[in-house]
């Protein structure tokens, strides 16, 4: 099934808006906009379809409240923002619901409330839970009190992580571009539109191009490494320009509109999509040729022989990631032992384990079990 097919035949969606779809280039937001997108979701639900709803805005409607022109760079200035104007975009989408007898939900979330399993599972139980309701999610990333999504964190990961978390068939990323490009249509004239693509295609990383705008975050980027890490439940993506007309009833309806990026047909484990999910790992080793074959093409577990380089502190229990040689990832899991132990165990067998350190947890660093491919 191609992604077109995939939005029209999908009982769970999540889409993502762009902070240029709902705000008034910067001033605030676009209330007649968010009705829009609202009356859209609300067809899409009339069809028998989940909708979850990733949109941006907080910090622009909260710029055009404090009366600030340009984003912030300082931190506190920026949640400040986000404190501000969370207040409005709820108001908004709970009115834009509310008119069409739509109950709507606002939640924040963190990377962190996905790092965490307990909080992982919990915030699966709430979404699932206001879906089986009839109650549209809406959300946000609680850019107000964790600093690192502000500085590195964008809305078209947070989608990518809600389509893994909710198990969607499909992710559609709504910009203000027509799709994904051969080449940035802003530099090159000669750009051409990309109908189907391959997720996680390492060469369109490559002519992906940044963000124009000075309110929103992350750009075409962000997008295709969304798509990547979206494919990884087996979620087909669709980057596609918001300003085209009713473009999610459209898409519902099966039109080729935009970029498919289509998913290998290989879908992860619940558990094990947690683990890929990790943003911010602890620590991380280095391992040899051969580990890397015993992990990737043998299924097997990483025994401390294999590991070259411990870099990072980290502790028992905690993700950390596995690197190849030509220092690319390829695989992370959770570690048997702290990076301090690992150091000690490097390049040694398994059965000298007991002897380095007086004790064995593991015969392994990190059992498959534990481990997932990337």
């Amino acid at each position: 099934m191609n992604g077109f097919a995939a939005v029209k035949s999908a009982r769970r969606l999540v889409v993502k808006v762009g902070s240029s779809l709902v705000t008034n280039e910067g001033r605030g937001l676009d209330r007649e906009a968010i009705a829009h997108w609202a009356a859209q979701i609300a067809a899409l639900r009339a069809e028998g379809k989940q909708v979850l709803l990733v949109s941006s805005g907080a910090i622009a409607e909260g710029m055009q409240r404090l009366g600030w022109a340009r984003r912030p760079r300082e931190v506190h200035e920026l949640q400040a923002a986000a404190a501000v104007g969370q207040m409005g975009l709820a108001q908004a989408y709970e009115s834009a619901f509310g008119a069409l007898g739509i109950r709507s939900a606002q939640i924040l979330l963190t990377h962190a409330d996905l790092a965490d399993r307990a909080r992982y599972l919990n915030a699966r139980s709430t979404l699932y839970t206001l879906l089986d309701f009839g109650v549209v999610p809406v959300i946000n990333e609680n850019d107000t009190v964790v600093t690192d999504e502000i500085k590195f964190g964008d809305n078209d990961t947070l989608a990518a992580l809600t389509a893994n978390l909710v198990e969607a068939e499909v992710l559609v990323i709504l910009t203000d571009q027509a799709g994904l490009y051969s080449a940035d249509p802003r530099r090159d004239p000669t750009a051409t539109l990309l109908a189907e693509v391959r997720a996680g295609d390492p060469h369109l990383e490559a002519i992906a191009g940044g963000t124009g705008s000075q309110i929103a975050r992350g750009g075409m980027i962000t997008k295709v490494l969304a798509a990547k890490r979206a494919a990884r439940s087996g979620a087909h993506t669709v980057i596609a320009s918001g300003r085209e007309k009713d473009v999610l009833v459209r898409l519902a309806r099966g039109e080729r509109l935009g970029t498919q990026l289509l998913a290998s047909t290989e879908v992860l484990t619940a558990r094990k999509q947690w683990l890929a999910d990790h943003l911010q790992v602890k620590g991380r080793v280095v391992i040899d040729e051969g580990a890397v074959r015993a992990l990737v093409a043998e299924g097997k577990s990483l025994l401390p022989i294999g590991v070259i380089e411990v870099q990072g502190e980290f502790s028992r229990g905690d993700v950390i990631t596995c690197l190849g040689p030509d220092r690319r990832e390829v695989a992370r899991g959770l570690a048997n032992y702290s990076s301090e132990q690992t150091q000690r165990i490097a390049r040694r067998p398994s059965s000298e384990i007991e002897a380095v350190l007086g004790f064995v947890e593991e015969r392994e660093l990190i059992h498959r079990d534990n481990l997932v491919i990337l």
